[in-house]
């Protein structure tokens, strides 16, 4: 009977390993630490010279007191529900804001910035000067650099590596650069091929991981592309065939994110002690898309504010009196970004989408 017992708390303890996400079943989470584009930015763009912000209205009308805090969404990001469901905050703070103490970053910050990309020259897309016009992955790595020493001198070597090697890492990057630097505009095609420019940006998306694993970084989460040719605007720029996601866009997200994959695999191989898991946002927001009705959506064409054809960034602002009253029923709320509702969804499947995405 005893053995019988010892069996069953066995299997028990298997099933409950098997069902939380890969590398959180060992031990609380103490931070959330995000490097990223417009999708993780929780508000960096606000405190740095540049066009990429989303610190006005309609922006923030669903946050918490209705502020446009600089995510582009109406409310919370997928980064601020993972943090919430881990037993963090409901928000994770930008790296940026001033006031900030190191304290609170602590149980979590975000170094992502609007416009950035794997390739550092996204960052520099509409740039007025010499200067970067958002925050480059390779200097948002600095900034966990500086992140971790600060945490040194706050809470010691011991308090500082526990932080930094049971926090859960996300990355969420990559769309800027197909859209903003090749597909969209041909920055980069005069120097690449198109499955050049993929393989250029998987290596950088490898050089990232690599650099924040070799400052103490093991439980880290990719974030893949989203069905690209779905979003609102390339339905609207979609020439051949208007109002419909174009075919030629989800096919290159497609197999961008095969090659994501591929790099995981690689990554847990080579990389000790590490736990890297892909995340397939492409699977569940294009299923979203084809039947929003199926999760409580009513429109997965057009964005939320202003017209839902064009409108992103500042210009929702100046089409704020057109935006739709009630940004739930809509999967995106501006023409690139999803609404808040969608981001909780994209959550979920950061939290619960890693081992069994690995086959």
């Amino acid at each position: 009977m005893a053995l019988l017992q010892s069996l069953q708390v066995v299997f028990a303890m298997g099933l409950v390993m098997r069902v939380l996400p890969r590398g959180i079943a060992g031990g609380k989470v103490p931070a959330v630490i995000v490097f990223g584009d417009s999708t993780a930015d929780t508000g960096n763009n606000n405190f740095i010279q540049t066009l990429f912000r989303g610190n006005y209205p309609p922006y923030g009308r669903d946050y918490t007191g209705g502020i446009a805090t600089g995510r582009f969404s109406n409310g919370r990001l997928a980064a601020d529900f993972v943090s919430e469901a881990l037993g963090l905050a409901p928000a994770v703070p930008a790296y940026l804001e001033p006031g900030r103490s190191i304290h609170r970053l602590a149980s979590g910050v975000s170094f992502a910035s609007a416009g950035s990309g794997l390739d550092d020259v996204t960052a520099q897309i509409l740039s007025f000067t010499n200067h970067y016009s958002s925050v480059s992955l390779r200097q948002q790595i600095q900034h966990f650099k500086e992140y971790k020493a600060r945490l040194r001198h706050a809470k010691g070597d011991a308090a500082a590596n526990h932080i930094i090697t049971r926090s859960l890492y996300i990355f969420s990057v990559g769309a800027s650069d197909f859209l903003g630097n090749y597909l969209l505009y041909p920055i980069r095609r005069r120097r690449f091929t198109l499955p050049e420019y993929e393989a250029f940006l998987v290596g950088a998306a490898e050089a990232a991981v690599c650099d924040v694993h070799g400052l103490g970084a093991r439980r880290v989460r990719i974030v893949g592309l989203p069905p690209l040719g779905c979003l609102p605007l390339l339905r609207t720029v979609n020439h051949a065939r208007p109002g419909e996601c174009s075919g030629g866009h989800n096919v290159v997200a497609v197999r961008f994110n095969r090659r994501l994959r591929a790099l995981v695999w690689k990554l847990n191989l080579e990389l000790p002690g590490a736990q890297v898991a892909y995340v397939d946002q492409y699977r569940l927001l294009a299923d979203v898309i084809d039947k929003p009705w199926k999760y409580g959506f009513e429109n997965s064409v057009r964005g939320c504010c202003g017209t839902g054809y064009v409108e992103t960034g500042v210009l929702c602002s100046l089409d704020n009196a057109l935006t739709c009253d009630n940004a739930n029923k809509y999967v995106f709320f501006d023409v690139i970004h999803p609404s808040e509702r969608a981001y909780e969804m994209v959550a979920k499947e950061i939290l619960n989408g890693a081992p069994h995405l690995l086959k």
